[in-house]
């Protein structure tokens, strides 16, 4: 680790840093590049007849870095100077994308909904996908819905992208899968792994209780999987493989997601032979499927041209630089919390799996997510952070008190302060800002009132 500290420095601190905080377009930065270096293209003027020539530069004259440096540091600092490297380089590579990949047209943003039809066409035929982008009125009130700069929603899930979408596009790539397919956590959940549908369905991709178990997840009184975002990740890597396998479409895959593939058999039954997209399909499928897949393709080009139309995302909540502990015996995230003084609340954000905050390793080990800077930490104190069981534990160890602590956790009533938001409320008490306005009567989720008490039935 030590060795690697130089090269460390050098991405956290040295050129990479610059190109990270240029944010001009393409075109201005490679102007200012070309006048930079035009003095060292033109020629050399001729030299003296008695002069010397310059000595050419060598490696012992390059910059060298401290290496009393890397001898110095502790595991715990070198832990923070890695955290800092990775912020910055998803950071980067997140504007990288949009900046190079994608592109940004001032003009083409400055026309809103001037913009006619055959650009969107053009924009999602950009996209290659092996999943279909097709565009039509659908398409574009699903466009309109996500692009529209007032609801805010994707706004804030452009922000939960940039800790989501590496670890959602990561398991979709070991899966072999197109990774077009990170956008069905936004129309499932919007990037919110513990959100919980009127019908039970609950996490990023929205599994009910039978299709996850039958996928491998783990759910009951104190873990449920579904909300665990790599686990629920790859099980949906998995069912949408066997729904590829059973249409070799995509869109019907994506609408089997959605619907079940029992539905979507008797929808390609009715439409005939020669039915084989979605699109074949549509007027035979369950009224809320049909808007399915055109809230794909709208969240698709949503997340990629966000920019086009004056959409910036938020900050993001979550410490973009985490690692993984496995842990072996019974724990409670408040021993931790109170050890190594990470919030509770950056904690159950990071783990959202553990219903009631314990981790139950009694019989098998279970990961436990923590901010990169806080590894070292951990395994260092980790003796003490153990000594805290009876006093964190005690109460849960009796089936009664767990009970209750369920109860407890149902009947919240939250107090509106200034500053707060609805999505705010919802993401602090681990539901849904649609669960909130049901449950609260509330029409307008950016209508909040100073003191007006917010009812929470359960986390």
């Amino acid at each position: 680790m030590r060795k690697l500290l130089p090269l460390l420095l050098l991405f956290a601190f040295g050129v990479p840093q610059a190109a990270t905080l240029d944010k001009r377009p393409r075109k201005k930065r490679a102007k200012a590049q070309t006048a930079e270096t035009a003095p060292a293209a033109a020629p050399a003027p001729a030299a003296d007849a008695g002069a010397t020539a310059p000595r050419p530069e060598t490696a012992a004259d390059a910059p060298r870095y401290n290496d009393r440096l890397a001898v110095d540091l502790s595991p715990v600092q070198i832990d923070s100077l890695l955290a800092v490297w990775r912020e910055r380089q998803t950071l980067g590579a997140y504007e990288e994308f949009f900046s190079t990949y994608v592109g940004f047209d001032p003009a083409a943003a400055a026309a809103g909904d001037r913009t006619p039809d055959s650009v969107y066409v053009r924009r999602l035929r950009d996209l290659v996908s092996p999943v279909q982008l097709p565009y039509n009125y659908i398409v574009k009130g699903y466009i309109d819905r996500y692009t529209n700069v007032r609801s805010g929603t994707i706004s804030r899930i452009l922000g939960m992208s940039q800790y989501y979408f590496p670890l959602i596009e990561e398991e979709l790539i070991k899966a072999g899968l197109p990774v077009e397919l990170r956008a069905l956590p936004i129309i499932e959940s919007a990037l919110s792994p513990t959100a919980v549908s009127p019908m039970g369905a609950a996490g990023l991709w929205q599994f009910m209780p039978a299709t996850g178990k039958v996928y491998g997840l783990e759910v009951n009184s104190l873990v449920d999987e579904r909300c665990d975002p790599v686990l629920s990740t790859r099980a949906a890597c998995r069912y949408l493989k066997d729904l590829y396998t059973l249409y070799k479409d995509w869109t019907l895959a994506i609408a089997a997601y959605n619907c079940g593939p029992g539905n979507v058999n008797k929808a390609l039954a009715r439409a005939g032979d020669g039915s084989r997209t979605f699109w074949d399909i549509y007027d035979f499928l369950p009224r809320e499927t049909r808007g399915y897949v055109p809230a794909f393709i709208g969240a698709s080009y949503a997340y990629a041209y966000h920019k086009l139309h004056g959409i910036e995302f938020t900050e993001p909540p979550l410490p973009l630089a985490t690692d993984t502990i496995r842990v072996d015996r019974l724990l409670h995230l408040g021993q931790v919390s109170s050890t190594i003084d990470i919030p509770m609340e950056t904690l159950r954000q990071l783990n959202p799996q553990y219903k009631l905050d314990i981790v139950p390793a009694t019989t098998k080990t279970y990961s436990l997510v923590l901010p990169q800077r806080y590894v070292c930490r951990y395994i260092q104190q980790q003796d003490s952070i153990f000594a805290k069981d009876s006093a964190y534990l005690k109460e849960y160890m009796n089936p009664a008190n767990l009970e209750k602590k369920r109860q407890q956790r149902s009947g919240t009533i939250y107090t509106v302060k200034k500053g707060d938001t609805l999505g705010a409320i919802a993401r602090k008490y681990r539901v849904t800002t649609a669960q909130l306005m049901r449950w609260n009567g509330i029409k307008n989720a950016n209508k909040l009132r100073l003191g007006q008490k917010i009812r929470i039935e359960g986390r």
